[in-house]
């Protein structure tokens, strides 16, 4: 067997792992009768809201994929693949580390993909970082601008502050030792980091858009305005992110903190159908992008 007829073997092995895996979790799902409930009792602003959403699943995919195409060249039907092919992996690996690995096989550059998926993931976390610390911090009561929305229902514990230090020092040495650490497997360079770091920014304001379309979908927004809405959005996102979890708890864990962030149980319908949007639907896309090939 050649490398290259094993390398499609894994590549298949992957996918259907990963269908699988998803299928699962829709069939032992058990929160339907509430999620119907949310969405057949939306007007016609809050269908559209969900429209839009859903719309913007596909710009979601286009930023990501222009991030992986700055960080390694290559065409943009090429990045699409690669990056649809990713979210498969990503579903069945924790904090989904096998996405760039699924990249790097695609291209059979083992190194610099994985050096350079490095480069990107910091970046990601990094903007996601320092997004949320702020959005979190004017939450609290000693902090003189608050943006105008209440109390988080439950706020993070002095380890998690302590984790979320831990893994900011961590990214900023790396993000800056990056180009001499990496240099045998790649060409980095801190103009690069920066492109990619303003990049995710863009990716991480997609996403907070979509989740402020879902909430208000759902009637999960009351009484926050814009400010508290957008905060709480980072917020979230951070929460999600320093939360470890392993692929068959993310639902639960996204639905969670939707719920300790905005306060109602429609909110943590909108955590799961967001993760439905973004999640579920570019993995049953990748087979297109594959027959294409």
């Amino acid at each position: 067997m050649d490398k290259k007829t094993l390398y499609h073997i894994i590549e298949w092995v992957v996918a259907i792992a990963a269908c699988g895996w998803l299928v699962w979790k829709m069939v032992t799902y058990d929160d339907y009768a509430g999620l119907w409930a949310a969405i057949s009792g939306m007007d016609g602003l809050q269908i559209c809201a969900l429209v839009l959403c859903i719309a913007l699943m596909p710009l979601n995919m286009t930023l990501e994929a222009w991030r992986w195409r700055t960080l390694v060249p290559m065409s943009w039907r090429e990045a699409h693949r690669q990056v649809y092919y990713s979210k498969l992996a990503g579903v069945i690996t924790p904090w989904r580390l096998g996405e760039y690995p699924a990249r790097a096989l695609l291209r059979n550059e083992w190194k610099n993909t994985l050096s350079m998926g490095a480069v990107g993931s910091a970046t990601m976390t990094f903007a996601i970082i320092i997004a949320g610390v702020p959005a979190i911090m004017a939450n609290g009561e000693w902090c003189p601008f608050r943006l105008g929305f209440p109390r988080l229902t439950g706020t993070p514990s002095g380890e998690w502050w302590i984790a979320v230090v831990a893994v900011v020092i961590l990214l900023a040495v790396g993000l800056v030792m990056a180009p001499r650490l990496l240099r045998r497997w790649a060409t980095v360079s801190h103009r690069l980091i920066l492109i990619s770091f303003a990049q995710s920014l863009v990716r991480l304001l997609c996403w907070c858009v979509q989740l402020a379309l879902v909430l208000y979908a759902l009637g999960a927004v009351t009484g926050y305005g814009l400010w508290g809405t957008g905060a709480r959005c980072f917020v979230y996102y951070l929460l999600v992110t320093i939360t470890p979890n392993v692929p068959i708890a993310e639902v639960g864990v996204r639905g969670a903190w939707a719920m300790v962030v905005f306060g109602s149980m429609n909110a943590a319908l909108a955590g799961v159908l967001l993760w439905i949007i973004n999640t579920l639907l570019p993995c049953l896309i990748w087979p297109f992008w594959r027959k294409n090939e």
